[in-house]
């Protein structure tokens, strides 16, 4: 039997409870988070998701690589926290955490978390994630829905709790605090095509 067969028989065959080691070794690739020993299978992501969720990655990425302010992920990189391994479309950690990250996974809450909302993921992401990410004291979490076009910035309070922040400026900005120089014009999401990151670059005063 081939690997990709195996895989196969043992994902047709799932036990109702997974540790998360076994979670780890069985769905390595699989899009699917571990949630109190149970497996979440999630569905494939759509073109506009993808087209976001590139967008963003290559404008942190060399923002990242430039300030050497620390690692940022896509998806398929598990965040454990306490009994959930959650798989955000985006995370980033400061270098002061950079030891969260292990080769199979983050052990313990990101700095920053991206969830990309889709109609399958929708309750998810604003429910069960929201509520899990804040307990986790994941500083900071953005929800991007293209279906409202709408992006949400929630950063955690004195009291440890979400609350949402308000986009400044004409043309707008959200900004970060947890990255430094990371801001965004919610409507370059919406744009087709989207901006050219290098004219993000130049925003930024990376270039």
């Amino acid at each position: 039997m081939s690997e990709a067969s195996t895989m196969i028989a043992q994902l047709e065959h799932k036990p109702d409870w997974i540790s998360f080691e076994d979670f780890l070794a069985s769905y390595d690739g699989v899009r699917a988070e571990w949630v109190d020993g149970k497996v979440e299978e999630m569905s494939p992501t759509s073109d506009r998701h993808a087209d976001i969720s590139d967008f963003l990655i290559t404008l942190l990425r060399v923002l990242v690589v430039s300030t050497g302010a620390g690692i940022v992920r896509s998806s398929q990189v598990a965040m454990r926290i306490g009994r959930v391994a959650r798989v955000p479309d985006l995370l980033f950690l400061k270098t002061e955490h950079a030891n969260r990250l292990t080769p199979s996974h983050v052990q313990g809450a990101v700095d920053l978390a991206i969830e990309i909302v889709s109609p399958e993921s929708r309750e998810r992401d604003r429910k069960q994630k929201f509520r899990e990410y804040e307990q986790a004291e994941v500083a900071e979490y953005w929800i991007v829905d293209p279906l409202r076009e709408t992006v949400e910035l929630y950063r955690l309070d004195e009291q440890r709790r979400y609350g949402l922040v308000a986009a400044e400026g004409n043309p707008p900005r959200l900004t970060s605090t947890v990255l430094p120089q990371f801001w965004i014009d919610p409507r370059w999401l919406w744009s087709s095509p989207m901006p050219d990151p290098m004219v993000v670059f130049r925003e930024w005063g990376l270039i």
